[in-house]
């Protein structure tokens, strides 16, 4: 154990201390080092624990190899199918809270290129997740003859909610960083004739034969949306979490399994298609759960598949084996990407002001900073539907909350949460251009600016002790936090207390600092 773990649950603690506190009817709570713990209760409050402050040395090695990062952002499925529909005031102050100079400071934003479900297919996918496709079935004409190359087979005024955000984005944020990505594959063009999936969950759903097809419309989807919107895709993902158990056609979202030796074969279709169209956009792949599953894909690629990918996008729901993905990535000499995750504490219930679910959350961004070394950390879904009406709370998933499933013309209330602020800790001050630098903490990730002026340490404290942060010397220092009672807020001095998020900005050679 070092001086900065303290591997001792709460729970634990307190059962460790509960011969000592008497618990008899009639009081509410007691306190513990100053945590308030719900359900017990004791005849008098006793004093806090006297637990002593634990000195965490920080000592980052600058002077090693490192990821050059790109920044921050999120999938814009599905919250921008609904809020890019919602009144200018409400969509402009959400985006300006993810992408605005005084919100996250986000650059990268993820659009989906929705597959569409059949026009006369009962709504049967959640709120926000039927994302229209830009197909059209003329009169008279079958799936089974649809065509790319036909005018008449297009419709461009699709999806316009979510695409109002690539508008928002582009305004907002110069030089920003976009991806379009795919769950599905047009209903049509499926085993199931449904964008949720086949029938069992591990069977291949795009009817065999109908890559080219299928990278057909992703490819002319990019390079319409380039036109229309003014922008470019660096990168098409046509496939997502492909080699799992999760896509089935009675599921609520769209989604698809693809075998290793279809992944290939939609690579190499979908970078062909690319290529028709003459555009610069490349491949993103394989966008897989986790990094045993992404793994285990990329050893089934042919060396000509890889040889076609120009980024290598993992996502950071289980934790094992990502520096296997790391070394991967530096091997095929191919930028990585975290390209998506979310972190709510498991069983911790709506709460826009819960510590645990930011911390949780918290601590999986520095651990996929310190073992995967991503050139960016893109989120899932940013705003997340409100509990249900039946007045049972559901989870913490999502940085902002809103009923998704009022009318668009409103009024919308959103609600900004805890975990909001955690992320404010990381995307505002490690910025594009920095480089992901080693730290020898566990808590910790450091990021240094381009002229090395400017040293960024975010560090998570979830136990119960405070802890004295000591940081290298000839550094000024400025302190920000997110606690139960700070919201990304300046403090003073280097102690970071328990269940808190503090990011240190060091700084030297007159340079200013970004704290303000």
């Amino acid at each position: 154990m070092t001086s900065a773990e303290f591997p001792l649950s709460l729970k634990r603690i307190v059962a460790m201390l509960a011969d000592r506190v008497p618990i008899v009817r009639g009081a509410s709570r007691r306190v513990i080092a100053g945590l308030a713990v719900v359900g017990a209760t004791t005849a008098a409050t006793p004093a806090p624990i006297a637990l002593r402050t634990v000195t965490v040395t920080l000592r980052p090695a600058i002077d090693r190899p490192s990821t050059r990062f790109e920044g921050w952002g999120t999938a814009l499925a599905w919250f921008a199918n609904v809020t890019g529909g919602w009144p200018e005031a409400d969509r402009s102050r959400l985006a300006d809270l993810f992408y605005g100079a005084k919100g996250l400071g986000w650059t990268i934003a993820r659009y989906n290129i929705g597959g569409g479900g059949a026009a006369d297919a009962k709504p049967y996918l959640r709120t926000g997740a039927a994302v229209p496709g830009f197909w059209r079935l003329p009169p008279g004409v079958a799936g089974t003859d649809w065509r790319a190359d036909d005018p008449l087979m297009w419709d461009w005024t699709q999806d316009a909610n979510q695409r109002w955000w690539l508008d928002a984005v582009r305004d907002r944020v110069p030089g920003a960083i976009f991806e379009a990505f795919s769950n599905s594959p047009p209903w049509f063009m499926t085993v199931s004739g449904r964008v949720s999936g086949a029938e069992r969950r591990t069977d291949d759903n795009l009817l065999p034969g109908r890559e080219p097809l299928f990278a057909a419309y992703l490819a002319r989807s990019v390079a319409e949306l380039q036109r229309r919107h003014h922008i470019r895709f660096r990168t098409l993902s046509p496939i997502n979490e492909p080699n799992t158990d999760y896509w089935y056609a009675a599921n609520t979202q769209e989604g698809a399994h693809w075998s290793p030796a279809r992944q290939a074969a939609m690579i190499d279709a979908a970078d062909t298609a690319l290529k028709a169209e003459r555009l610069t956009t490349v491949i993103a792949a394989p966008d897989e759960t986790n990094a045993r599953l992404f793994l285990a894909d990329l050893a089934a690629y042919p060396p000509e598949t890889l040889a076609r990918i120009g980024q290598l996008n993992v996502h950071s729901y289980g934790t094992l084996y990502q520096t296997g993905v790391r070394d991967a990535a530096r091997a095929a000499g191919i930028r990585l990407w975290m390209s998506e995750n979310d972190t709510p504490l498991d069983g911790d219930r709506e709460n826009f002001d819960s510590m645990p679910s930011a911390l949780a959350f918290a601590d999986h961004v520095v651990a996929d900073l310190k073992r995967l070394e991503p050139a960016a950390w893109i989120f899932w879904q940013a705003v997340e539907n409100l509990s249900g009406g039946n007045g049972k709370p559901t989870s913490n998933w999502g940085l902002i909350k809103a009923d998704l499933a009022a009318p668009a013309a409103g009024p919308h209330a959103i609600h900004v949460t805890r975990k909001y602020w955690a992320m404010a800790q990381f995307s505002r001050y490690i910025r594009p251009g920095y480089r992901l630098v080693a730290v020898d903490d566990m808590d910790s990730a450091a990021a240094l600016s381009p002229d090395g002026a400017t040293l960024v340490l975010v560090h998570v404290n979830g136990g119960i002790a405070p802890r004295r942060l000591a940081v290298p010397a000839g550094w000024r220092v400025q302190a920000v936090r997110t606690d139960a009672t700070h919201d990304a807020r300046c403090v003073a001095g280097l102690i970071a207390p328990p269940q808190s998020v503090t990011t240190l900005i060091l700084t030297r050679g007159g340079a200013r600092t970004t704290c303000a």
